[in-house]
């Protein structure tokens, strides 16, 4: 599918949030069976990407929404450096997006929920460092949330910063470290290159698109903001059982996953299962890479769609 043909696609499947939102949202027909999401994106990312997730969620008759975290998507602040190509500066330049915090996110996040209240709770999805955002939601708003689901998502429970479990042996694949562009502490922001040449769009690929084709994740690649606002990454998540813990929850494991380790997905599982042993985890797997909105949609939109409501 090119670019042109994705965007109809979202268009046709998708009703835009008010600006102040920027996202994109789909509504089914009411069903008795019918239940909530809203759709949280990983780092670079945005509610585009879910586009395709949304549109069968949708056909199976459920309301779906997907949101822009401050910094992504159509609330993405762009170093000058990027748009003109230069690329040592591009390496120095700060982003205008280093100050942006995780607070901000979840406070996105919790305003999107206040206007999906209904019959039951949503169902609050998380991809990738989407799963920092919605473990800080949980906790600040337990009452809000049906359900938590984590798409091969980081749950910071024990070590509390993303950071530090990407410094773990087991967040080591081999894939996606020559990827990242200057130093983080000094951009205040994990950046990568979207609008690299065909060999950093290839690794790009390779790391976490793998099981999709050249063509196909195009569209998906040149949507990504380069900047990731480094607090997304480096912030303490505080978890407790008596909050976010009392939160019923899934977590979706890629086992192709070349970007957050199935050993390290593992690790998560397991700690958090150790905080709360009388609210585990319930686990799915897809047999995907990092990406499964983009490579199975329609099967991670069933997973989905199968799982219980608060």
């Amino acid at each position: 599918m090119n670019r042109r043909d994705l965007l109809k696609s979202a268009a046709l499947t998708t009703a835009a949030l008010p600006l102040a939102g920027a996202g994109v949202q789909a509504h089914a027909a009411p069903r008795t069976e019918s239940k909530t999401f809203l759709l949280v994106h990983g780092a670079w990312h945005n509610a585009l990407h879910w586009g395709r997730v949304a549109r069968h969620l949708s056909g199976l008759g459920h309301r779906v929404v997907a949101i822009d975290l401050p910094g992504h998507g159509l609330n993405a602040r762009f170093p000058s450096s990027y748009l003109t190509g230069e690329r040592t500066k591009f390496a120095e330049e700060p982003s205008p997006q280093r100050d942006i915090r995780l607070d901000e996110c979840a406070t996105a996040v919790l305003d999107a929920l206040k206007t999906l209240r209904g019959s039951s709770r949503p169902i609050l999805v998380g991809h990738s460092m989407g799963g920092t955002v919605i473990t800080r939601v949980g906790e600040l708003a337990p009452e809000s949330v049906g359900r938590l689901v984590y798409l091969s998502a980081y749950c910071p429970v024990r070590l509390k910063k993303p950071s530090a479990y990407g410094a773990l042996p087991e967040a080591r694949t081999g894939y996606g470290d020559t990827l990242f562009v200057g130093d983080p502490a000094r951009l205040g922001a994990v950046r990568i290159n979207p609008r690299g040449d065909a060999a950093y769009l290839e690794a790009l690929r390779a790391a976490y698109y793998h099981d999709v084709d050249t063509q196909d994740f195009l569209p998906f690649a040149l949507s990504l903001t380069p900047d990731l606002p480094a607090s997304l990454w480096t912030s303490e998540v505080i978890a407790t059982r008596e909050r976010w813990g009392r939160i019923p929850r899934s977590y979706l494991r890629c086992t192709q996953d070349r970007a957050l380790a199935p050993a390290l997905q593992d690790l998560m599982i397991r700690e958090a299962d150790a905080l709360t042993p009388a609210n585990p985890f319930e686990q799915k797997t897809l047999e995907t890479s990092h990406s499964p909105f983009a490579s199975q949609p329609a099967r991670l939109a069933e997973l989905l769609a199968a799982l219980k409501a608060g």
